[in-house]
C-alpha cells in the first residue's frame, strides 16, 4: 500500500472526477504548483495507485442500454477450475467486469447489451462456452440509480 497524504488524495479525487484536465488546471484546483502536481501524479502512476485513464461511455448512446449481472457457479472450485475459467472469461469481449465471489455464486459478471436479443447472443456464444460452468443466473437491471464512481479517499 502506498502512503498518501492529503495532497495526493485531493489529486486522486480530482482525477477520478475528470481525468482529462490539464496539469495546470489540476494543480490550480489542488492548490499546488504545476511542477509539484506533475511530480506527484507521475509518482502515483509509477507506484500503481493510478492504474489507467479511461473514457466512461454512455451505454445507451452506444446502443447497449441494458445492464445484466450474471451469477456463475462452477461445477468445481478447484484452483485449476477457477484458473481455467478466469483465463477464458478474459477473452469474452462482452464481459465488462468479472469478480470472484464468496457466497452462493462463484463469479459475478457485468454485461452491457443492446437488449434481450443481444443478451441471448452473448449468453449462447460466450457465457455458455466458458469452461466448468454448472449454473448461470442472469439478473437484468431496470435502471441505473448510481453509476460507477471513483473511490473517495477523504473522510466525509
Amino acid at each position: 500500500m502506498v502512503e498518501l497524504d492529503d495532497a495526493d488524495r485531493r489529486l486522486l479525487e480530482l482525477l477520478q472526477d475528470d481525468g482529462r484536465m490539464t496539469n495546470a488546471e489540476l494543480a490550480e484546483r489542488a492548490g499546488l504548483s504545476a511542477s509539484a502536481c506533475h511530480r506527484r501524479v507521475k509518482r502515483l502512476e509509477e507506484s500503481g495507485v493510478i492504474g489507467s485513464y479511461r473514457a466512461m461511455l454512455d451505454q445507451s448512446a452506444v446502443g447497449r442500454p441494458t445492464t445484466i449481472f450474471v451469477e456463475i457457479t462452477l461445477a468445481s472450485q478447484s484452483e485449476e477450475a477457477l484458473d481455467h475459467f478466469e483465463r477464458a472469461v478474459r477473452d469474452c469481449s462482452d464481459v465488462l467486469e468479472c469478480h470472484l465471489m464468496a457466497g452462493e455464486a462463484d463469479f459475478l459478471v457485468r454485461i452491457a447489451a443492446g437488449g434481450p436479443g443481444d443478451y441471448e447472443r452473448i449468453h449462447r456464444q460466450q457465457l455458455t462456452r466458458l469452461p466448468g460452468i454448472a449454473r448461470i443466473r442472469s439478473i437484468f437491471a431496470l435502471r441505473t440509480v448510481l453509476p460507477a464512481r471513483g473511490l473517495r479517499l477523504h473522510e466525509r
